[in-house]
């Protein structure tokens, strides 16, 4: 099969939570919706609902995709504790079913899609996995969420290297700014990841407290990785 009849499948993981993977995974979903390619958004795991009916971050790539899927298909494991998935999960007792992870991936691995993960590579999903393992289980390539600012190259570059170590493709590293305070390091930050790691980094999406800009923002920041 020829590179550009692949389906476009990328799973959006970050160096941390509270980076902007939501939003990189919605600006993500609408650049392939308004380029009639009718992708689909999985976010397996999501923590910190205030509705189990209503999964914030879920309804926002289902939106963003334009789809029509139910949000069971969409988030079959959602929590209310604000921790990391398999902590919440053991607090009331439960072992989240990897099978019922995997059965939900493969209803949409055939065409266009963007997976989210829930904080970092290394959080808990369950008893036995993390973040990392289940990209790896799916077999997707990486766009990696970062912080623009101070303290960025550490964690990006640990990120980077637990994703080589386990073979695991980075299509990019995007850079997000998260606050309005000025950050004298953003300046160098983009080139040193480059050239140190040899991944392409996309932005700084610059911090803006108008949602519809913010979300213009990542668009134009991830319309490289688009087919």
């Amino acid at each position: 099969m020829a590179e550009r009849d692949k389906p476009f499948q990328i799973f959006v993981t970050g160096t941390d939570t509270g980076v902007g993977k939501t939003q990189a995974s919605c600006a993500l979903l609408s650049l392939l919706a308004d380029a009639g390619l009718r992708p689909q958004g999985f976010k397996p795991y999501e923590s910190g609902c205030a509705s189990l009916r209503a999964p914030a971050d879920a309804l926002a790539l289902r939106a963003a995709a334009g789809s029509s899927l139910s949000v069971d298909a969409v988030c079959p494991h959602r929590f209310r504790l604000p921790v990391a998935p398999g902590v919440a999960a053991s607090r009331l007792g439960r072992e989240p079913d990897w099978d019922v992870t995997l059965a939900a991936w493969r209803r949409l691995r055939g065409g266009n899609a963007v997976v989210e993960g829930a904080g970092g590579l290394f959080v808990p999903l369950d008893s036995k996995h993390d973040v990392i393992d289940l990209i790896a289980t799916l077999r997707l390539p990486v766009l990696l969420v970062a912080r623009a600012g101070l303290g960025t190259l550490n964690h990006t570059a640990l990120s980077l290297q637990a994703l080589a170590a386990r073979r695991i493709p980075v299509r990019a590293v995007l850079l997000s700014r998260g606050t309005s305070a000025k950050d004298v390091s953003e300046r160098d930050n983009r080139r040193l990841l480059e050239a140190r790691h040899g991944v392409p980094v996309l932005g700084p999406v610059p911090f803006l407290s108008d949602a519809r800009r913010r979300h213009a923002a990542f668009r134009r920041a991830l319309r490289p990785l688009l087919p």
